[in-house]
């Protein structure tokens, strides 16, 4: 079953082109995976260093075991602790249903 991740962060504001840059990177490689379906990641609209991230993936599982370790998220997961001014907020949803304009 499909899980969804939804994933907040408060940047550094110093730090704010770095983290994109690093992220950027982690969302352009993982489009690739097999197990992935879709992310989008958004920014707060009253502050330009609050983001959410909302991701969606085939299996919890493998997002746990095979996922995470991909060496591509490396350098991203190493500097969090740099970039954030707290700890990422995550919660995990099960998708229920999605509905999408067709043009």
């Amino acid at each position: 079953m499909a899980i969804t991740y939804l994933i907040k962060f408060d940047v550094v504001p110093e730090q704010r082109d770095r983290f994109l840059s690093l992220l950027n990177g982690v969302l352009d490689a993982m489009r690739s995976e097999p197990m992935f379906h879709q992310a989008v990641l958004h920014q707060d609209p009253e502050s330009k260093n609050r983001f959410m991230l909302y991701e969606t993936w085939e299996s919890h599982e493998d997002v746990l075991s095979v996922q995470l370790n991909r060496p591509y998220r490396e350098a991203y997961h190493q500097a969090l602790p740099e970039l954030l001014r707290e700890e990422r907020d995550i919660s995990i949803w099960e998708p229920l249903r999605a509905d999408m304009q067709q043009r």
